[in-house]
C-alpha cells in the first residue's frame, strides 16, 4: 500500500472563511457531528481544520498551548473526538513568528510544535506566511523547515503550503514536501473581485478559477495539487470573508470548477445548518468523483469560450461548458479540441442523466454563470 500523502486533492472543512476568529471547542465539535450526519463524510470529506486564532499562548517550556476558555479540554480531546466519528484534524500555523493574526508562530519553534502537534494527533497542518521575508529562497527554505519536522515525527500529517501563490510555489512546492500549495490570494465570497476589510481585492470565484488557474495543470498531481483557496459555497454573503454571496448557480460552477481543476475541496460554512441547495452541490458524488479520480490530472482550458477538460482514469474525459458572461450562450466541446474521436458516451452530472452518444463534438445552451458538467466514456468500453 502507498505511503503517498494526499493522492488524491484532500477534501474537508475549514473554519476561516466562515467563522474567522470565531472558533471554540463546541464549533468544531458540532461541525465534526455534521460533516458525518450531512452525508459529508459519506461522499469523502475527512479532514475537519481549525485556522488561526486558537492559540493561547507558550508555556514556560516553550511549547504552543491552545485558549483555555475557547478549548477547556485541550487540542488531543477534540482530536481525539473527531478521530473517533472516522474524521482527521488539522491545525494551523504559520512560517513567521507570529500568525496573520497576530498569535504565537512557529518560526524557530519548527521541531517543538511539529511534536506538539503530532502528540494532539493532528492529520492537516496549513502553514502561513505572514510576517516571514518576502524572497522565494527563504518561503521555501521555511517551509522545508517545517516539513522536515513533521516528517520527523513520524505521524502522517498533511503539509498545506499557504504564501498566496506571490512566490511561484508550484514550481517548488512539491520539492520542499507539501501536499497542496496555494496557487492565489484569498477568495470573496463573490462572483467577482470584492474588497477586503483592510482595503485591497478578494478574488471572485470567475477570476480565481478560470484565469488563475490556467497553465498550472503540469505542476499538479498525485501527493501535490495546486490549491486556489477554499469552497465558499453556501456561506451566502454571512460568513467571516466578504462578499455579497453568489447564487446557487454561481457556488455550483465553483465547485465544479474546482472538481475539474483537482483543487482541494474544503467546505467554509456551517455544515451544521446548511439549507438543501448548499447541501446537494457539496454531496454531489458524480461531480466529486472528477475531482477524486485516481489518475489524478488536473482539468485545463481547450477552448473555445470556456471548455475545460480533464483527463480520467480508464480514458474517460470530464468536460465543463461554462458561461462566465451575462446572456444564455451555446458552448460546443469539440474532440479535436478534447484530442479525441469516434464515439463517446455523454453524461450529464447535474442533471444525473445520459444524453446519449455523439461524435465529433457535443453543444449546450449554457445559462449566465452557469455550467455543464459532462462525463464522456468512450463508447468501445461500454
Amino acid at each position: 500500500m502507498s505511503d503517498l500523502l494526499a493522492p488524491t486533492p484532500p477534501m474537508g472543512w475549514s473554519s476561516w472563511n466562515g467563522f474567522g476568529p470565531h472558533v471554540n471547542e463546541e464549533l468544531i465539535k458540532g461541525i465534526a457531528d455534521a460533516m458525518v450526519s450531512s452525508g459529508m463524510k459519506d461522499v469523502g470529506y475527512t479532514y475537519v481544520n481549525i485556522d488561526d486564532f486558537w492559540h493561547g499562548g507558550r508555556g514556560e517550556d516553550g511549547r504552543l498551548f491552545p485558549d483555555p476558555q475557547r478549548f477547556p479540554s485541550g487540542m488531543k480531546a477534540l482530536a481525539d473526538y473527531i478521530h473517533a466519528r472516522g474524521l482527521k484534524f488539522g491545525i494551523y500555523s504559520d512560517a513567521g513568528p507570529k500568525t496573520c493574526g497576530g498569535r504565537p508562530a512557529s518560526e524557530g519553534y519548527e521541531e517543538l510544535d511539529a511534536q506538539t502537534f503530532a502528540e494532539w494527533g493532528v492529520d492537516y497542518l496549513k502553514y502561513d506566511y505572514c510576517y516571514a521575508p518576502e524572497d522565494r529562497g527563504s518561503a521555501e527554505r521555511l517551509y522545508r523547515k517545517m516539513s522536515e519536522a513533521l516528517k520527523a515525527t513520524g505521524r502522517p500529517i498533511v503539509f498545506s503550503i499557504c504564501e498566496w501563490g506571490q512566490r511561484r510555489p508550484w514550481l517548488w512546492g512539491r520539492q520542499v514536501g507539501g501536499q497542496l500549495w496555494r496557487t492565489t490570494g484569498d477568495i470573496a465570497d463573490s462572483w467577482s473581485d470584492w474588497p477586503s476589510r483592510q482595503g485591497y481585492a478578494l478574488l471572485g470565484i470567475d477570476r480565481i478559477g478560470f484565469d488563475l488557474q490556467r497553465g498550472l495543470e503540469a505542476y499538479a498531481g498525485p501527493g501535490g495539487w495546486n490549491d486556489p483557496d477554499m469552497l465558499v459555497v453556501g456561506l451566502r454573503g454571512k460568513g467571516f470573508i466578504p462578499g455579497p454571496g453568489c447564487t446557487d448557480t454561481e457556488y455550483r460552477t465553483h465547485f465544479s470548477l474546482w472538481c475539474l481543476l483537482a483543487a482541494p475541496l474544503i467546505a467554509s460554512c456551517d455544515l451544521r445548518h446548511m439549507d438543501p441547495a448548499t447541501r446537494d452541490i457539496l454531496t454531489n458524488r458524480e461531480v466529486i468523483a472528477l475531482n477524486q479520480d485516481p489518475l489524478g490530472r488536473q482539468g485545463y482550458w481547450v477552448g473555445p469560450a470556456e471548455v475545460w477538460v480533464k483527463p480520467l482514469a480508464g480514458g474517460e474525459l470530464g468536460v465543463g461548458l461554462f458561461n462566465r458572461g451575462n446572456e444564455r450562450a451555446t458552448v460546443t466541446a469539440h474532440w479535436s479540441n478534447l484530442e479525441i474521436s469516434g464515439r463517446y458516451h455523454v453524461r450529464d452530472l447535474w442533471q444525473h442523466a445520459d444524453l446519449g452518444v455523439f461524435e465529433g463534438k457535443f453543444s449546450a445552451e449554457v445559462a449566465p454563470h452557469d455550467c455543464v458538467i459532462l462525463r464522456l466514456t468512450p463508447e468501445t468500453a461500454r
